[in-house]
């Protein structure tokens, strides 16, 4: 496993101390310069200024939208499963956007081509196992990972009839195949399915879970060209249940994403790199629903699903100028459509409804196009010296409401409508990097100031959940931040 832009990421996730027994991606990450912790025992992070929704995290090109087991104590990432991460903060390369602060690419494994091989391990409170081996004599691979804990299979013991019946596990299941018709073509399919599931007998329970799924050609059409095809899918849905006589309910949210890509790569010469390509991006938001039993003091509530398109266009160039001069520059066409069919009001700063409209299926709402430059550049000052600068404009479409610090089961997303506007952030960077000892150590000190703007946060006493009007909770306004941040490894 890899951590760029750390040389040793294998080697630091293995050195970090474990939670119960479990290595974790997300608090390692959580150990970078410019990337602050959401609190002790929680995956959630925050990256220079930015919120956790700020953040865009992959796995295998799909979006997980909450990347957290247990409420926070483990992440979804199964580090047995796990090839390599890239986390970008700055100088954030055109083919990624939707998100301010960062994104953090993780990669699966793919499998071992020649031999079968089986191996787990058991923790204190969970175990996991990982199954993998070669097809068709090594024209492929396969990798199945999993793992659960098993606290649940500790409280049926208990003599207390209330912990007995409560529940308190997650389990999750990665798996990744690959096969290569020839020199040229090659297939890669891989999902993810996480579950977890927490209740107190006769008083609560809450499930949540995420799936993805990539299917992924490669092509090669030459020694210059090369494309990437994805059809990718995502999906995260929650749902919580109060069995409480007078206040019994159960509640459920989702949001579901069909996602194409097309990227391209072209080497014009041994200096210029060209990547190129685009992306149609399909969310269907479900809010949340409310069903209540006849006996129950809270009323049935369904709030309307909503449905739009995110779409890009992008071009960079990798230009190595010189032997010690790299530039990497390029552009990104981003837009947002959102769709009928429902009802959509227009607030005042009060929250008050001053216009609606009732739109069919598929009839636009509302649109926006933004333009997103990036620019970085390396300076190779000698063998141990480099110095790099980059500006990069970001915006997000795609909005969380949620007012505590970190990820939650009921976390709630809405798109850009005619009342919130794209986010965006711009930001400057700058840093100088040193190593020692023949590459064993590296002293980094980097400066940067971001520029956010359309900025969310909510009214006193806002209510968000299974409310129709949930826009109208919501107050808009800009940010500013910048820090310094050094690192020694």
């Amino acid at each position: 496993m890899r951590i760029r832009p750390l040389h040793s990421g294998a080697r630091q996730i293995n050195n970090v101390p474990v939670l119960l027994g479990e290595k974790d991606v997300l608090k390692t990450i959580s150990l970078l310069p410019g990337v602050q912790a959401a609190g002790e025992g929680n995956t959630g992070f925050f990256v220079r200024g930015g919120v956790s929704d700020q953040n865009l995290i992959l796995l295998d090109e799909a979006t997980v939208y909450n990347a957290s087991h247990l409420l926070g104590f483990f992440s979804t990432f199964n580090s047995d499963a796990i090839k390599g991460v890239s986390l970008y903060k700055g100088g954030l390369p055109a083919e990624y956007g939707g998100r301010l602060s960062s994104v953090l690419d993780v990669q699966m494994l793919d499998g071992n081509k020649k031999d079968f091989g089986v191996e787990g391990g058991l923790g204190l409170i969970s175990s996991r196992i990982k199954v993998e081996g070669p097809i068709d004599s090594g024209k492929g691979s396969f990798l199945v990972s999993a793992r659960r804990t098993y606290i649940d299979l500790f409280t049926k013991v208990s003599k207390n009839s209330v912990v007995k019946a409560s529940s308190l596990y997650f389990y999750d299941i990665n798996a990744k195949g690959n096969y290569h018709f020839d020199d040229r073509n090659a297939l890669f399919i891989s999902g993810y399915f996480g579950h977890d599931d927490i209740g107190l007998k006769n008083t609560f329970g809450t499930n949540w879970g995420n799936a993805t799924g990539t299917i992924r050609f490669n092509h090669i059409f030459s020694n210059k060209l090369f494309s990437n095809t994805s059809l990718i899918y995502s999906n995260y849905h929650y749902d919580v249940e109060s069995f409480l006589t007078n206040d019994h309910f159960q509640a459920a949210s989702k949001i579901t994403d069909i996602n194409f890509k097309e990227d391209l790569q072209y080497s014009t010469s041994d200096t210029h790199t060209l990547k190129f390509g685009m992306n149609i991006l399909h969310h269907t938001i479900a809010p949340g629903d409310i069903t209540s039993s006849s006996t129950s003091s809270i009323n049935n509530n369904s709030v309307e699903q909503r449905y739009g398109f995110e779409n890009a266009l992008y071009l960079s160039d990798d230009w190595k100028a010189s032997s010690k001069l790299t530039l990497l520059y390029g552009l990104r066409l981003s837009g947002v459509a959102l769709l009928g069919p429902g009802t959509f009001n227009t607030y005042d700063a009060a929250g008050n409804v001053t216009s609606g409209a009732v739109y069919s299926s598929n009839q636009l709402v509302k649109n926006y196009v933004n333009l997103e430059p990036r620019f970085s550049a390396s300076y190779q000052l000698n063998d141990e010296n480099s110095i790099k600068a980059s500006y990069n404009r970001n915006t997000q479409n795609i909005h969380l409401l949620n007012n505590s610090t970190s990820a939650n089961p009921t976390d709630l997303y809405v798109l850009s409508s005619n009342n919130i506007k794209p986010e965006i952030a711009d930001q400057v960077s700058t840093g100088w990097f040193k190593n020692f000892n023949d590459n064993q150590f590296e002293f980094s000190a980097e400066a940067y100031y971001k520029w956010l703007q359309n900025q969310i946060d909510y009214k006193d006493g806002a209510n968000l959940v299974a409310n129709q009007d949930e826009e109208s909770q919501l107050v808009f306004g800009s940010d500013r931040a910048a820090p310094m941040a050094w690192n020694y490894t």
